[in-house]
């Protein structure tokens, strides 16, 4: 299942969180399709001004970093270098529609491959 944590300033999430799961919710089934709408998971970490540092120093207003949980398997598909950059795109797009322009230049996807049988829901491990 694709699974995106966004780490941001609490005061760009607030009053954006149902905005920005669905934005980013919209940017996962655009590339999977329809079907990844019900098992796409969104978790929005905010942290307090102060807490982000970047050389040693804290940042204001730091640009949004979203880690990005797919299927290790996702990565050894013939169109797999068409879907990373799908992903990284349109995750940042949607950051950029609800968070404002200003965070583009600073917005971090990473991509994360899980491999099967290293996740699991339910307790049942996933071996897809």
């Amino acid at each position: 299942m694709p699974h995106l944590i966004v780490y941001a300033s609490e005061s760009d999430l607030t009053g954006h969180e149902r905005e920005l799961i669905a934005a980013l919710t919209d940017a996962v089934v655009a590339v999977y399709g329809e079907w990844a709408r019900d098992i796409a998971v969104v978790q929005l970490i905010g942290l307090p001004d102060g807490r982000w540092g970047i050389g040693g120093k804290p940042v204001e207003n730091p640009a949004p970093r979203v880690t990005f949980g797919i299927k290790e398997a996702a990565f050894s598909r013939p169109d797999a270098e068409d879907i990373v950059a799908r992903l990284t795109a349109g995750v940042t797009d949607a950051l950029v529609t609800v968070l404002g322009e200003r965070v583009r230049s600073g917005a971090a996807v990473e991509l994360v491959g899980v491999p099967a049988g290293r996740s699991s829901v339910g307790g049942k491990v996933d071996t897809t």
